[in-house]
């Protein structure tokens, strides 16, 4: 038997990335049958636009389905495009990761029964609960490098060409016109709610996707050779300073990168192996203009 300890660093990422958009994509369908379908609101996005085309389905076809949601198969149908999409402009893993995901995410949201009486009969805790759990588990598919398909996808297309965006920001803006016809359709308490919903949802969704998160680091070491290691292992530029240190006035090196949050690990894992004293200062949330290329999926 393989040991997690024993398997090669390329291989205990591909596993942690497996098991985020596995495990995101079953927790988005929990969050939503159980939490939010229960109180007939609504998802924002594709999967709104899938919940909306179910219950017009429901209106107009004559027999039930149970406690069986078909707007998993509504929505994986509304994928078509999309996915072809993530083939053209993102490439072959992130289109792979992305099938898988959305199969998973499918099969969740048909096979977990929505409880016929709601869990939470509170609307503003259910959407709480339900907008974390749910946004959680799609920013754990993205932290994973994969997509739920849908907004997932033109988030992180526009991400890359236009800097200002982000997943949740763009999921806000689609949300406008599904909640826009969830007010015209239906009562203006579902509208609210369901955009209660939608927005918990966007921001727990932005604070898992932590490629989505740009962070500078300032290193200072006393060791040459760092910034060749983080260039070559990382791809990022990094500015070198000379420095002194005030008390002992012996020369030292200050290097600064900018990486987004998902780098982390690996930049600590890089100058540690050169220089296990260098002192490392992370600043979250820097915002950067220029020449930065925004690596918003492994």
């Amino acid at each position: 038997m393989v040991s997690f300890n024993s398997l090669s660093a390329p291989q205990k990422q591909r596993l942690y990335s497996t098991g985020n958009m596995t495990l995101g994509a079953v927790m988005f369908a929990f969050g939503l049958n159980v939490f939010i379908t229960p109180l007939s609101l609504y998802n924002g996005g594709f999967m709104g636009i899938a919940q909306l085309i179910r219950t017009l389905i429901i209106r107009l076809v004559p027999f039930s389905f149970g406690q069986t949601d078909i707007a998993g198969i509504v929505y994986l149908l509304l994928n078509v495009p999309l996915v072809y999409m993530a083939w053209s402009k993102m490439g072959k893993v992130f289109f792979t990761r992305s099938i898988i995901t959305i199969i998973i995410q499918t099969v969740a949201l048909t096979l977990l029964p929505i409880p016929s009486t709601p869990i939470i009969d509170d609307y503003l805790t259910a959407c709480v609960i339900g907008g974390i759990i749910a946004g959680t588990g799609s920013g754990m598919v993205l932290r994973g490098g994969s997509s739920g398909g849908g907004q997932d996808i033109l988030g992180i297309y526009f991400s890359k060409k236009f800097p200002g965006f982000s997943v949740g920001k763009i999921g806000i803006i689609i949300n406008i016109f599904v909640y826009g016809i969830c007010l015209m359709v239906f009562n203006v308490e579902i509208a609210i709610y369901s955009l209660i919903y939608g927005v918990i949802y966007s921001i727990a969704c932005d604070r898992v996707h932590i490629q989505n998160i740009n962070m500078s680091v300032m290193i200072f070491t006393k060791k040459l050779g760092i910034s060749r290691a983080i260039i070559e292992q990382t791809g990022r530029g990094v500015t070198n300073w000379d420095g002194a240190g005030a008390y002992t006035n012996e020369t030292s090196y200050i290097l600064l990168v900018v990486i987004s949050k998902y780098e982390v690990s690996q930049l600590k894992r890089i100058v540690r192996s050169i220089d296990p004293n260098a002192f490392m200062i992370f600043t979250e949330g820097c915002s950067v203009a220029g020449n930065f290329e925004r690596r918003l999926y492994p």
